[in-house]
């Protein structure tokens, strides 16, 4: 055999493997990863905020930094077909304690979400892989100031990543005393981008960004000196996430070997109602009893026989299912609000279905519809789709979602929607464990007790538009009636006036008058003049 035939095998680091497949996490080309870099920081600055029930104050600054010779950065623009860029987003939320500051953003996978409550990141990827980029395409590490809201010191870092190691390289690291009560953080990070490119892409995250989190400030300043703020429009905000324990439908054989060896609990039915959500003593009993084990054994001592036996048996016991307090859902109202403030429509519904549960995981779908006022027609294969997951919105491989496929397959004309019609479809999905169909987080797939889900929130809201609809035409056909009936009012009241003889013509037509606008007002028209707009 020679010593060419032989296989080579080495390990990969996750900095060195995400490195080499950038692709995977939306870093595929300058004009993607400047607006992914965009998404993941301000998706970490709103869940430093709204998750701890802090109205969000965000800014986000991109610039095109100059190249010149001192900067060492000359011909990245040629090398990487783009231009330099830096991209700052500061938040006013809780801050980072120093001491986690280089890991959570100079080690990929490393990050305070691997826990059951819902947030926008989900992969301890998305600021790490923009770092990483950063470093990848410009070799600056990224600039992090960060303050507790208890603390009186500011910290300032500049962080990069041992891509073989995984490990945070700090290049530099300061403090100094606060001269203000400012709380949060900012980060700035360099990279070759294309402004151009990703400019409409950027502006429409931001937009829809607004309309889902409507209780958000978000200031924008583009490389082209443009600014633009989205000022919050309500106060009121969704309730906090709470950590939970994991449901026992939602845990496989691996997952159960791993609680058995780090649970505190001294039996197994003890780990069963102490370590499981919905899970009581008479149900940890049950449990128990149809694997057929002893209920004192120690979790720590089980066989992976014993937990197969375990495992069994909970697919077998009837569970209640998962609770939602883990998920932080938008609601109807705040829903109404960010469509009403944003599209101006005439009329705007939204909808929050119950909790669902798919694979032991629980899910919150809401839906909203916006038709009529400020909306352009559409056709019926293009309704415009405001698509979102944990509120995050999702701009990108539209086309492969559930969420668009829910939309073409319902049948509009039932709704009596007549196309083009100016109609805005909104769909949101929050859950732990969000079916994407990729780590770029861009598109859900089509589990079914999710797609059931979204079609049951989107006919709702369909019904209240019909009736809507319905209200309308109605309101129409008593105006056309109105105009009709109007046209002989001068005719009636001078024969009225002919008749009595002691009421002028005038003062007979403007009590006919009178109650043709009391009878327009039953059909919420407000007077007779509003009946002749449209109306031949």
């Amino acid at each position: 055999m020679t010593e060419a035939s032989v296989e080579k095998f080495k390990s990969l680091s996750p900095s060195e493997f995400f490195y080499r497949n950038k692709e995977i996490a939306g870093f595929s080309n300058p004009a993607r990863a400047l607006y992914q870099t965009v998404r993941e920081l301000v998706e970490n600055a709103l869940d430093a905020t709204d998750s701890h029930h802090i109205l969000p104050d965000i800014k986000v600054i991109i610039k095109n930094e100059v190249e010149t010779p001192t900067s060492g950065l000359v011909g990245l623009s040629e090398a990487f077909e783009g231009g330099l860029y830096s991209v700052q987003v500061e938040d006013n939320g809780i801050g980072l304690p120093p001491s986690h500051v280089p890991r959570a953003f100079g080690q990929l996978l490393y990050s305070s979400k691997y826990v059951l409550r819902q947030t926008r990141g989900m992969f301890g990827l998305g600021a790490k892989m923009a770092v990483l980029y950063g470093q990848i395409t410009t070799g600056k590490p990224a600039e992090i100031t960060t303050s507790q809201v208890t603390s009186k010191r500011v910290y300032y870092y500049r962080i990069g990543i041992d891509v073989i190691n995984n490990t945070p390289i700090i290049h530099e690291a300061a403090t100094y005393m606060k001269t203000n009560d400012w709380h949060g953080t900012i980060v700035k990070i360099y990279l070759v981008g294309d402004w151009q490119r990703s400019k409409q892409k950027i502006y429409e995250y931001l937009k829809r960004t607004a309309i889902i989190a409507p209780y958000a400030n978000i200031y924008f300043e583009d490389p082209d000196g443009e600014i633009m703020l989205f000022k919050r429009s309500t106060e009121e905000m969704p309730p906090p996430p709470r950590e939970v324990q994991p449901h026992p439908y939602g845990v496989d054989l691996e997952m159960l070997k791993m609680m058995a060896a780090t649970t505190k609990a001294s039996t197994l039915v003890e780990f069963l109602y102490k370590e499981f959500q919905s899970v009581g003593i008479t149900t940890a009993n049950e449990i128990v009893q149809r694997s057929g084990l002893r209920p004192d054994l120690k979790p720590s001592d089980l066989t992976l026989e014993d937990l197969m036996k375990v495992l069994k048996a909970i697919k077998e016991t009837n569970v209640k299912p998962p609770r939602a307090d883990h998920l932080s859902n938008l609601g109807e109202k705040l829903i109404e609000i960010g469509l009403k403030e944003s599209l101006k429509p005439e009329f705007v519904k939204a909808v929050t279905r119950k909790p669902s549960v798919y694979e032991g995981h629980a899910f919150i779908v809401e839906a909203g519809i916006a038709y009529g006022g400020r909306i352009p027609p559409s056709d019926k294969d293009f309704i415009p789709l405001l698509r979102y997951a944990n509120k995050i919105p999702l701009l990108y491989d539209e086309a492969a979602d559930v969420m668009r496929a829910v939309v073409r397959n319902i049948d509009w004309e039932r709704y009596d929607v007549v196309f083009p019609a100016p109609l805005v479809v909104l769909i949101h999905i929050c859950s732990t464990k969000v079916p994407y169909k990729g780590v770029g987080k861009e598109a859900v797939a089509d589990v079914p007790e999710v797609e059931r889900e979204m079609e049951l929130a989107v006919k709702e809201a369909a019904r209240e538009l019909k009736s809507y609809l319905n209200m309308k035409a109605r309101e129409r056909e008593e105006a056309e009636k109105a105009v009709t009936i109007a046209k002989y009012i001068p005719n009636v009241s001078r024969s009225l006036s002919r008749i009595v003889g002691k009421v002028s013509e005038e003062v007979l037509a403007r009590e006919l008058l009178n109650m043709l606008n009391k009878r327009l007002t039953s059909f919420k028209i407000k007077n007779l003049s509003d009946v002749f707009v449209g109306v031949e």
